[in-house]
């Protein structure tokens, strides 16, 4: 669906539509699907993003078409929902796409890349800068739609048993990192580690891992990392602006009436919308608590940030001269990127120094 298409459908399906949405719906069949999730219900923020979007869909259908949320796990691994959304196991599910950059590393641009757009500038990309269509045209040979469906915002960097003072002691380190993030560690000398959110923990207490990152202070303070490891690092500079997204088997999407898939954009976008605010919510507070617990909070040395910063451009060339779809979204993404961050570094940069120099 075009985007001038969506917006013209969806016009009448905000609050004041909900009535005539929901008399509608009542001419139209009961459906009901399996919604399989990447993350444990122990985060709530990530993991009931898609709660509230199945409770939205309902409510925009006069209740007649019914989505049912399992958490990572409990129908499929949390690292496999895009298999099972592929293959018909669930009719969708809700993860981060660079969880399948395995499958063609062009999923990453979905969700984040190294030293790529923060929150704003990936929804810019994606509702308004082409980014959707040029995804789009991935999931669809693995016979899927997807939708943004939540961001966390700039993540940080991780926490980590022992210091980084430099380079060099990230050598050997086995680090939790998935996506790029992990390929571009593993180029520093790190040993990257993909665990879905429920093993995280356990891996860090046992030693099977030296370094873990998830995504900021909330949801590490509810995972426990800081009783573990206490060096807290930032910024997860390969995570500026990770999108979720919802992912649809492209057969059950089709079948739907039209004001269903309607309903389930409409709830997507709220969800896409509501995940970042809470996250900007319950970010601060978490932090000075995990402070006053002990945690030392450091940035990334120099010299590991401009070498993963130069390492991770390498890498989307060296891509991109084997990968044509890689190529074809990357090529298109750098260059809004590219726009984004002069304006940003125009108005908005300096207003947000601006904000924090004065006290």
């Amino acid at each position: 669906m075009q985007r001038r298409d969506f917006i013209k459908g969806t016009a009448g399906l905000g609050l004041a539509g909900l009535p005539v949405a929901a008399a509608q719906a009542a001419d139209y069949p009961e459906i009901s699907w399996r919604m399989a999730s990447s993350f444990p219900k122990s985060l709530d923020t990530i993991y009931m993003a898609a709660e509230q979007m199945a409770e939205r869909v309902a409510a925009l259908t006069g209740g007649r078409f019914h989505i049912r949320v399992f958490a990572g796990g409990e129908l499929v691994p949390g690292l496999m929902v895009l298999d099972a959304v592929q293959d018909g196991t669930v009719e969708c599910g809700h993860s981060a796409s660079y969880y399948y950059v395995g499958k063609n590393m062009a999923f990453a641009f979905d969700c984040a890349v190294p030293f790529g757009m923060n929150a704003r500038q990936q929804n810019a990309w994606m509702y308004s800068g082409g980014g959707i269509e040029l995804m789009r045209e991935l999931f669809r040979s693995y016979h899927i739609i997807q939708f943004p469906g939540g961001n966390t915002g700039a993540q940080m960097g991780g926490w980590f048993r022992h210091e980084v003072h430099s380079l060099a002691d990230l050598k050997g380190l086995k680090m939790r990192i998935p996506g790029l993030g992990g390929k571009i560690m593993a180029r520093l000398g790190v040993v990257p580690q993909t665990l879905p959110g429920s093993d995280i923990y356990p891996a860090l207490e046992t030693g099977a891992i030296d370094a873990a990152e998830w995504v900021g202070p909330y949801d590490d303070e509810r995972l426990g990392f800081h009783k573990i490891a206490k060096h807290y690092y930032y910024p997860g500079w390969w995570e500026g602006g990770p999108q979720l997204s919802f992912m649809v088997n492209l057969s059950k999407w089709n079948a739907l009436p039209k004001i269903y898939q309607q309903a389930f954009e409409v709830a997507a976008a709220e969800v896409n919308v509501r995940m970042l605010a809470e996250y900007d919510a319950r970010n601060p507070p978490a932090l000075m608590r995990l402070i006053q617990q002990g945690v030392q909070l450091h940035a990334f040395p120099k010299d590991v940030m401009l070498t993963a910063r130069r390492e991770s451009y390498a890498l989307f060339e060296e891509e991109s001269a084997r990968n044509p779809i890689f190529k074809r979204i990357y090529d298109q993404w750098k260059v809004f990127l590219q726009s984004e961050l002069q304006w940003f570094k125009v108005c908005e940069s300096p207003y947000d120094n601006f904000m924090d120099y004065v006290k």
